[in-house]
């Protein structure tokens, strides 16, 4: 090769590259790209983001023998009084920890085995009226062991110190089985197996109405000697094996190991190993500046920035690693279903003002986590939203959101009770306009964005889907957390779950 030629390829290279880093520095996406990285590593700063909200935490291992155990009590049909409905029933991995209701069924369910959409009410179950039995959203066992403070809607198991990183673990617990509201549960383990042990006891979600009679302790204790083969109304009974095996004690006896506090902690460790947080956000949070798109750069800026910033505030309430700060807020979600038997005609629900009787969190619910946000839908206490975009765009117009609401633009589950979801829901409103003009902190502001920002802010809001949930890494990921046929089956009522097409 002549030093002449040499010479002219590398400079026909030198000057490619030179265009190249020209046409780099000139092009305004990734000039806009690089700037908003750069604006979101100080808001990481500022919000003190990790991307491991798990991090320090005891959380059980899927593989575990307790989580194995809790895994076949979650999937049997034998913890409910009449055996036709399981924890799984309306808690099913695959369908984001939840079951992709509006409002759920429980027991009489025409089809027990079906889950999701198409499952409904048989007509000769009790109190039958079409729609469904269950008053509120089934909210996801996703990363339940990342909440210190409180478990469900209204937050009535609650820890009086919710420490951080503890899920409740050594703290006082307030569940519906205290004797007053400010002496705890002395039986409570932590928030995630108090939790487990009150699905039990509702008539509509697993109890049942035959056993209509027994307390809170009853049917537990009831479920108990069921286990145990006491009652000898289990097909076959293998369950002092499970528990044997589980609780890893070879010789313990049935009255031994299989108890209420053993049932309930087996289940709740098995909801505590659903730690999904493995998102491209997190991974963007912690370095990764290609992790998520522009878009969705977009978007994460309007969620945290304040609206006084031209942010959509998001994170005044959707705040740290969670995306919650485990408090209670009225955003006015429509009413809708059978409601929690408050207001004039039974049908409302007057959310933390039922745990509380305090004035000031009548119509409040707890914030939820917004990890996988996009596969926990519908959304809302009473499930009135089926798309990301429309709850969101409830936020940022509450009096425009409901004026507006549509039951059958919203919800597609047939049947939901709705005759009193609009004076119900004014009521709530009613009470945010009064908290907004009494200056109340903490009140959800309406904003003015465009629909290319609602977009972006939804781009966003996906990208805090965990990498198994959405099935990047191995579409079966999720199969870990479901039985399979080497799974022992101790009772022969595992609920093998059917999904409409």
């Amino acid at each position: 090769m002549s030093t002449k030629f040499t010479l002219s390829f590398v400079a026909l290279i030198c000057g490619l590259l030179l265009v190249g880093c020209k046409d780099t520095a000139q092009d305004p996406v990734a000039i806009e790209s690089i700037k908003l990285t750069t604006d979101l590593r100080s808001i990481i700063e500022v919000q003190s983001l990790t991307g491991e909200p798990a991090v320090g935490r005891d959380l059980p291992q899927v593989d575990s023998p307790i989580v194995t155990l809790g895994m076949q009590l979650f999937f049997s049909q034998a913890l409910s009084g009449e055996m036709d409905v399981a924890c799984v029933s309306c808690h099913h991995p695959v369908l984001g920890g939840g079951d992709e209701l509006a409002l759920s069924i429980g027991v009489e369910s025409v089809e027990p085995l079906l889950l999701g959409s198409g499952r409904e009410h048989s007509s000769a179950g009790t109190a039958f009226d079409g729609g469904p039995t269950v008053p509120r959203n089934a909210p996801t066992t996703f990363n339940i062991g990342l909440y210190d403070k409180a478990i469900f809607h209204d937050g009535r198991i609650e820890s009086i110190e919710g420490n951080i990183g503890t899920n409740g673990t050594g703290t006082q617990i307030l569940t519906p089985d205290s004797p007053n509201s400010s002496t705890p549960d002395l039986k409570a383990i932590n928030l995630a197996a108090s939790q487990a042990s009150f699905p039990v006891t509702s008539n509509e979600e697993m109890k049942g109405h035959k056993k209509g009679a027994l307390n809170n302790e009853g049917i537990r204790d009831y479920l108990v000697t069921r286990l145990r083969g006491d009652n000898d109304d289990l097909p076959t009974n293998e369950w002092l094996k499970a528990f044997r095996v589980g609780l890893q004690d070879e010789n313990g006896t049935a009255e031994e190991l299989i108890t209420q506090a053993n049932i309930f902690n087996a289940i709740g460790e098995y909801e505590r190993s659903q730690v999904f947080v493995d998102s491209p956000w997190n991974s963007f949070v912690k370095g990764e500046d290609d992790a998520i798109s522009l878009d969705a750069k977009k978007g994460a800026k309007l969620f945290f920035a304040t609206s006084a910033d031209g942010g959509a505030n998001c994170a005044s309430c959707h705040s740290g690693d969670f995306f919650t700060d485990e408090n209670y807020h009225n955003i006015a979600i429509p009413q809708i279903g059978r409601g929690k038997g408050d207001g004039v005609t039974g049908t409302n629900d007057l959310g933390r003002f039922r745990v509380t009787k305090q004035e000031a969190d009548k119509f409040a619910f707890r914030t939820p986590a917004l990890l996988n946000v996009a596969v926990t839908s519908p959304y809302g206490h009473s499930g009135a939203y089926q798309s990301l975009e429309a709850v969101v765009r409830h936020h940022l117009n509450v009096e425009s959101a409901v004026t507006n609401y549509a039951l059958s633009d919203n919800v597609s589950q047939m049947g939901i009770q709705s005759n009193d979801l609009m004076p119900n829901t004014l009521e709530a409103l009613d009470k945010l306009a009064s908290d907004r003009i009494a200056g109340i902190p903490g009140q959800i502001e309406n904003l003015d964005l465009t629909s290319e920002q609602v977009t972006q802010l939804v781009t966003f809001l996906n990208t805090l889907t965990d990498n198994c949930v959405s099935g990047a890494i191995d579409a079966t990921c999720l199969s870990q957390w479901v039985p399979n046929d080497n799974t022992p089956d101790p009772d022969g009522l595992r609920l093998v779950a059917k999904f409409q097409d």
